[in-house]
């Protein structure tokens, strides 16, 4: 299991490291961390699964579409996994992405291990340096006062229009933590759901 492990983290280095510093190695091995704690409550799930889902879980990333090289399948072959290891790594991945709110539907616990881990990343302290950082990568505002968040959309509304930062945090990362699946995800994301609600509320202070 390690091996492919390693061979699968050199193989994504690479990748990773094109992108911006919101979904770099750095927030794959983050992910990793959250996903190890959770695992350790979680003695039924596959952890060779997880660890690959972790890795390979933004390779297809559709906000850095122009960036793909290689498929997620294509480094599961290349890596030697199996064709079940494989499907089953797939569907945790798929698992992942919130899409406006339309996220597919989890069908297995390791699925739900990589959502959660993925989603303690994009909150807290580290979750509202990354959304800065992804923000200033694409030319966004810091906020915009007169901006209304969405609270119903479609994947292609949510992806297409291009929201101030401080709007995303009601788009988005404000719901995550009621939108935890694990138990140990769900108590690892109340601490950091509260320093996020902490820091708006001081930032809107400083603002007016």
């Amino acid at each position: 299991m390690q091996e492919m492990i390693e061979k699968c983290r050199m193989e994504v280095k690479g990748i990773y490291n094109k992108f911006d510093a919101s979904h770099d190695l750095d927030h794959i091995d983050r992910v990793m961390k959250n996903a190890e704690k959770i695992l350790a409550t979680e003695p039924s799930a596959d952890e060779l699964v997880v660890r690959l889902a972790v890795l390979l879980h933004d390779v297809e990333d559709a906000k850095y579409e122009e960036m793909h090289e290689v498929t997620t399948i294509e480094l599961l072959e290349k890596i030697g996994a199996s064709p079940l290891i494989a499907d089953n790594v797939m569907s945790a991945i798929e698992s992942v992405s919130f899409s406006g709110g339309n996220a597919k539907d989890i069908t297995s616990i390791e699925g739900a291990i990589v959502r959660d881990a993925d989603r303690l990343d994009a909150i807290g302290a580290v979750g509202i340096a990354r959304a800065f950082a992804f923000g200033g990568a694409r030319g966004r505002k810091l906020y915009d006062q007169q901006e209304e968040a969405r609270m119903d959309m479609s994947e292609s509304e949510y992806r297409i229009k291009e929201t101030a930062t401080v709007t995303h945090f009601h788009e988005k990362l404000l719901l995550l933590s009621e939108l935890m699946v694990t138990k140990e995800g769900t108590r690892l994301a109340k601490e950091r759901h509260e320093f996020m609600v902490s820091f708006l509320q001081q930032l809107r202070k400083e603002v007016d």
